[in-house]
């Protein structure tokens, strides 16, 4: 992931994980397990291989400009946003509530270690707009990572970079 050809202008926000937040919504999926309840009815549970992650907005007033994004080794990650209709102390998440289109990254097994990482550009550009639209009205915004085909959290590096506007 190289930063270094950013506009001097730009604004590069880094993907962090909540682990607070996927430890909460973890324990609500165990205790379902262990008491036997059904999930409500469109509620989005945590799955083992996903955890959520965070964008912080100082500044609100964004364009999207790129994607930056570092995988080690293969597999795939998918990411989707939620909501600004999601209080994550109050309520729980609900399928409603994640956006689309949602953002991939791959890297095949048959793939060489360097090759370029794989995405549907289409998707990534309108993800990334609506993140930038979504910035207006709030200073956080929460996302799911899935980690699927070997693909882990260790080996990743996810922002994504924005220009002020004018």
């Amino acid at each position: 992931m190289d930063t270094a050809d950013a506009p001097s202008n730009a604004i590069v926000l880094e993907f962090k994980e909540d682990t607070a937040l996927t430890e909460m919504m973890q324990r609500r999926v165990s205790s379902l397990q262990r008491s036997g309840q059904k999930r409500q009815d469109g509620e989005r549970l945590l799955l083992p291989h996903e955890a959520v992650y965070r964008l912080d907005f100082e500044n609100q007033d964004l364009n999207f400009s790129r994607w930056y994004f570092s995988l080690t080794g293969h597999g795939r990650v998918t990411v989707t946003g939620i909501s600004q209709h999601w209080t994550p102390d109050l309520t729980n998440l609900m399928t409603r509530q994640l956006l689309e289109p949602i953002g991939t990254f791959w890297r095949n097994t048959n793939d060489p270690e360097d090759s370029p990482l794989k995405c549907l550009e289409a998707d990534m550009q309108e993800f990334g707009e609506r993140i930038a639209e979504l910035a207006k009205v709030r200073k956080v915004m929460y996302f799911l990572f899935a980690f699927k085909d070997g693909a882990g959290a260790a080996n990743l590096s996810c922002s994504v970079e924005f220009t002020p506007e004018k």
